[in-house]
């Protein structure tokens, strides 16, 4: 961390940040200049509060040095993390694409999209059995109820399951259900409570971005489960709140570049959610693989007219059948495999 102090700094001000370093365990490197002193903070900077020194007398800025969070950082650890989800890989040389239905609906409903989701060479199956929704009068989900359905219809295909969840109160009923990919959603990415619970597990986590959370924001939420011990974790780009009206969100393709520079843990991205139209999903799949997505979360449902939330976003069986080889074309492209 560097402290520049103002103009025509004291020496007792300088003597203040000094003091208040060392109380701190850290050292205090003084460089004085013509015009500005500057302090340089030698020791680990993450323990220091960048809003404890600007309160300070005579400190005009402070910038820090290494970033706030370490274990998900790529300069800590070099090589790409694979996650193991009973022997498939996200991350490495393989796109995966984790499909079904936003939300658990009927028993029928979801054994329908389990055949239609293994019959396409999709390995995961994603479902919603407790969903947040903006309006309290939407659908909410079929809570237990849906996670018990949802692994009966994936068990037939032997799909390991991707599920959100919402509250700590039910991870030891996720964790019974055996839950194979806990999602952490847009709205929960700054739950550190939640986030410390599911950082207790050894369950791959998926975390999705927050509505208008920074990339820095996003990387110290993963840190959050990472501390806890559990480094499966996976990151999500699921578009972000902008002005524009005309889609649901933006998808932030750059995120996904600026996120293999910065951090190790593989990155998917949720083309559904990002465009809010059924239209879009195709071509933003497609942007995503390109730009270096390791798998893609794309909803699917046997009669999205019928369905009780996103029915707008939501792929045909047909429309996912048809999609698979395009994205498979693109895959190779770029010198991986789907």
């Amino acid at each position: 961390m560097i402290i520049i102090m103002r103009p025509q700094v004291t020496e007792a001000e300088i003597q203040g940040v000094e003091t208040k370093l060392k109380s701190l365990g850290l050292k205090a490197n003084i460089s004085r200049g013509v015009e500005r002193t500057i302090i340089g903070a030698i020791g680990d900077e993450r323990k220091l509060n960048k809003e404890t020194f600007l309160a300070l007398p005579g400190v005009d800025n402070v910038m820090r040095v290494v970033k706030p969070y370490k274990i998900v950082a790529r300069e800590w650890h070099q090589e790409d993390t694979i996650v193991d989800i009973k022997g498939i890989p996200i991350g490495g040389n393989t796109i995966q694409i984790i499909a079904g239905p936003c939300s658990v609906e009927t028993q029928e409903q979801m054994d329908s999209a389990a055949k239609n989701i293994a019959k396409v060479g999709c390995r995961l199956m994603r479902g919603g059995a407790f969903k947040p929704r903006t309006s309290p009068y939407s659908f909410q989900g079929k809570g237990l109820e849906g996670l018990k359905i949802f692994r009966q219809a994936a068990s037939k295909y032997n799909l390991p399951i991707v599920t959100e969840l919402m509250d700590v109160r039910y991870l030891d009923d996720f964790l019974k259900q055996g839950v194979e990919v806990i999602q952490i959603g847009t709205r929960n990415m700054q739950n550190f409570d939640l986030l410390k619970e599911v950082g207790k597990t050894h369950i791959p986590v998926i975390l999705k971005r927050g509505l208008c959370a920074t990339i820095s924001e996003w990387l110290m939420s993963a840190e959050y489960i990472a501390a806890g011990g559990n480094h499966n974790i996976i990151l999500c780009e699921r578009g972000i709140r902008s002005f524009e009206t005309a889609y649901r969100n933006v998808l932030d393709v750059t995120a996904i570049p600026v996120l293999k520079k910065e951090t190790h843990l593989p990155v998917i991205v949720d083309p559904s959610h990002s465009g809010g139209k059924a239209y879009l999903v195709p071509a933003l799949a497609k942007a995503a693989i390109a730009a270096g997505a390791d798998g893609l979360l794309i909803e699917m449902h046997p009669t999205p007219c019928d369905a009780w939330c996103d029915a707008d976003q939501a792929l045909t069986p047909d429309e996912l059948e048809k999609l698979m080889p395009e994205l498979r074309a693109i895959t190779q492209a770029v010198g991986r495999d789907m």
